[in-house]
């Protein structure tokens, strides 16, 4: 389904946030017969709905919502509406036609773009495709989850969008190129279940892809998978990371080297990763990434990496402390925990508790030794799952200033505060922006306990 689609039909827009509202100001300039939108989770952060908002779509809330949303021909939902939510689950139930403004929009530019989605990484991954694909020469639009509606997006020769689970359940056309960067249980209570959430993520690529980019290292795509066919980078005979002709390790392209690990200034071990994938990306689209070698050595080097992610903040007290606010399932923890391995290293963990299973945490974390201090919500749950861990102290305090000031305390000279919290921020904090700046105001407030 087009936008051009729905002139002359009855349409409610299902949500009043940044897609809500970029969904109803395309839809109007097509033209529909009637054109509503419903908003059913109003509250104290909700923006106005007034001027050019107002006068294409008037606004309903409250249990008539659903009424209007179940006399449209067509819905479109925001992607924060959940696959469980009731409404819906009665709405597909009668059938009802339900779109999405990420699915409108790719309609009439899959043939244009590069989508990349993932349980962890996408963000760095699409971030670092468009900003290769410019230094080589290839001008690109980015936008998606990461900040930009698709519906707000300019007239472009070629896009890389971010996409969420959310965005990619509705898509009845896949991108160009579809890029997965790893697979593994999040936003369960949204979808409905594991299976569920795979099946929603991955249906980014069930309508015939010209390319699909996946991370080879990871062992759920692998099972999801199967033997499709895939380009898998960070495999032997794709983008590969391998012992270079100085003896570090350098990133190739099969066998040839294209430049050393040190260039990329992103630590961890998933980010070479992330960016053996954008190299693979821009293989398949033509770009000579081995003619071009020097470049795009520039330009990795000078990639800024994403805040939330592993943003390091140095104190004067010679500890380091490292905001991984985004970091919200125990897996995306543990790959922070990776990043700073061999380093006196405390975590803090909490956040809304959304049942997630933590047993995953306590397995990678059975022979590490480092100290693990929980706030709340989920924080004495995820404390009770690391109990009996012989190298692992543990510690729980009542919110995240009081957990910066303990962390200050029991962490030894030159190492790590790491804010990796394996739960999102909603709860506690009106956003993940929020529990960053937090975070930062308790850094600059407590006392430096080493000279």
């Amino acid at each position: 389904m087009r936008l051009s689609d729905l002139r002359g039909r009855s349409v409610a827009v299902w949500g009043a946030g940044r897609e809500g509202r970029a969904a109803v100001i395309a839809i109007a300039a097509h033209g529909p017969a009637e054109l509503v939108a419903v908003d059913d989770s109003a509250n104290f952060l909700t923006l106005p709905w007034e001027g050019p908002l107002a006068e294409a779509a008037p606004l309903v809330t409250g249990e008539e919502g659903f009424e209007r949303l179940a006399a449209a021909e067509v819905v479109v939902r925001s992607p924060g509406v959940p696959q469980t939510h009731p409404w819906l689950v009665e709405l597909r139930r009668r059938g009802a036609t339900i779109t999405q403004g990420t699915a409108l929009w790719m309609a009439d530019h899959a043939a244009r773009t590069v989508g990349v989605t993932g349980s962890k990484g996408k963000s760095t991954t699409s971030s670092l495709i468009s900003h290769l694909l410019n230094a080589m020469d290839r001008p690109n639009v980015f936008g998606g989850n990461i900040g930009v509606p698709t519906l707000d997006l300019p007239e472009a020769e070629l896009y890389v969008l971010e996409l969420s689970s959310y965005q990619c359940s509705d898509l009845t056309d896949s991108p160009r190129v579809a890029v997965v960067t790893a697979l593994f249980p999040e936003h369960l209570d949204a979808h409905g279940g594991e299976r569920e959430y795979y099946r929603d993520k991955l249906n980014l690529l069930q309508y015939g892809p010209q390319t699909v980019v996946v991370n080879g290292a990871d062992p759920r795509l692998a099972v999801e998978l199967g033997d499709r066919a895939v380009i898998r980078a960070g495999a032997a005979d794709s983008v590969n990371v391998a012992g270079g002709p100085d003896g570090t390790p350098w990133f190739h392209l099969v066998d040839r080297p294209l430049f050393p690990r040190a260039v990329l200034p992103l630590v961890g071990r998933h980010n070479e990763g992330n960016l053996c994938v954008a190299l693979a990306v821009l293989d398949a689209l033509g770009v000579d990434i081995v003619g071009r070698k020097d470049a795009l050595a520039v330009a990795v080097a000078e990639f800024q990496g994403l805040a939330h992610r592993l943003t390091e903040i140095v104190d004067p007290s010679g500890l380091t402390f490292v905001d991984d606010t985004l970091a919200t399932s125990p897996y995306a923890a543990m790959h922070a925990i990776d990043a700073y391995d061999g380093r006196p290293l405390t975590v803090i963990v909490g956040g809304n508790d959304r049942g997630v299973d933590y047993t995953p945490l306590r397995e990678h974390l059975a022979e590490r030794e480092l100290t693990v201090i929980g706030i709340p919500d989920s924080g004495p749950r995820i404390i009770q799952t690391l109990t009996g861990l012989p190298k692992v102290r543990t510690e729980l305090v009542d919110d995240l200033t009081e957990a910066v000031h303990l962390a200050r305390q029991l962490t030894p000279p030159n190492g790590v505060v790491l804010l990796s919290p394996a739960a999102p921020s909603y709860g506690r904090f009106r956003n993940f922006e929020h529990r960053s700046e937090v975070f930062a105001q308790a850094i600059q407030t407590t006392t430096p306990t080493h000279p």
